[in-house]
């Protein structure tokens, strides 16, 4: 699942993970988001998520996805601008399980995907 309120930025997510066999189901914020997941007959494997959004923003999104048992399985990667340490920090304290900054290149998602288990290392090449 790519949630970003770019179209761009969700193209450009939807090419990286739909080139390492995921299948995406894209969202234009948090609120958007947890209505596909409630459409979905199964739980994403993955959500990359940015922070700033209308509606729902990110951290608020993965809050949300982390008080719903059913959810516990999805692995959450915030994707955004929002540097700061602290920012960072409140994100995988909610439950986030990785964090990449913007811009990045394709490798830094690929990377973050191996270090999290979802992808073999050596897969993407």
């Amino acid at each position: 699942m790519v949630i970003d309120d770019s179209r761009a930025m969700r193209l450009i997510l939807r090419r990286i993970v739909s080139g390492l066999n995921f299948d995406v189901v894209e969202a234009g914020n948090g609120r958007e988001a947890m209505d596909r997941l409630a459409e979905l007959d199964a739980v994403p494997e993955l959500a990359l998520i940015d922070w700033n959004m209308p509606e729902m923003n990110g951290l608020e999104f993965v809050t949300a996805v982390r008080a719903d048992k059913k959810y516990r399985g999805m692995t959450l990667m915030m994707v955004t601008t929002e540097s700061e340490h602290g920012q960072i920090v409140r994100a995988l304290a909610a439950g986030a399980h990785e964090y990449v900054i913007k811009p990045f290149t394709p490798d830094a998602i690929v990377d973050k995907l191996v270090m999290l288990g979802l992808i073999p290392d050596g897969a993407h090449a």
